[in-house]
């Protein structure tokens, strides 16, 4: 599947035809992706308890992933998505206008490191305080 989260995509079918969200949950299994504001359903909730009150929620729908396109950041026009290598790693780019639809490399690593730095400063052990040596004065023989 060449929709990730975190993408701007444009729909192409269905009743939300022609608007655009941002794609909030993908399931690559069923090639189901959610996205924010389309195919909003409607849902009872039924009171569990005493103090609760019933009520009609709104909920975020799955659609096919074969009905959305991916709207490139940089050229802000939907495309077809396509891949290269780049310092040795798989990239999705724009097949319009060649950009990286992807985080850029470095940023990633910079991400990374931050994050385990972060994990490593957590997982240390702390260091133990030493404690001063009590005098006593029945050890010195006063």
């Amino acid at each position: 599947m060449k929709v990730k989260k975190n993408d701007t995509v444009l729909v192409l079918t269905g009743k939300d035809a022609g608007k655009t969200g941002k794609v909030i949950g993908s399931d690559p299994k069923a090639n189901k992706v959610k996205v924010d504001g389309i195919n909003v359903q409607k849902k009872s909730r039924k009171a569990r308890k005493a103090n609760e009150t019933s009520e009609i929620v709104s909920q975020v729908g799955a659609i096919d992933a074969s009905n959305v396109m991916v709207v490139c950041p940089a050229c802000n026009k939907a495309t077809r998505v396509g891949h290269t290598v780049i310092d040795g790693k798989k990239v999705r780019v724009c097949k319009k206008c060649g950009a990286s639809l992807d985080v850029a490399p470095e940023a990633k690593k910079a991400v990374k490191k931050a994050k385990a730095a972060t994990e490593a400063k957590e997982t240390a052990p702390k260091k133990r305080a030493t404690r001063a040596k009590k005098t006593d004065k029945t050890e010195q023989g006063e």
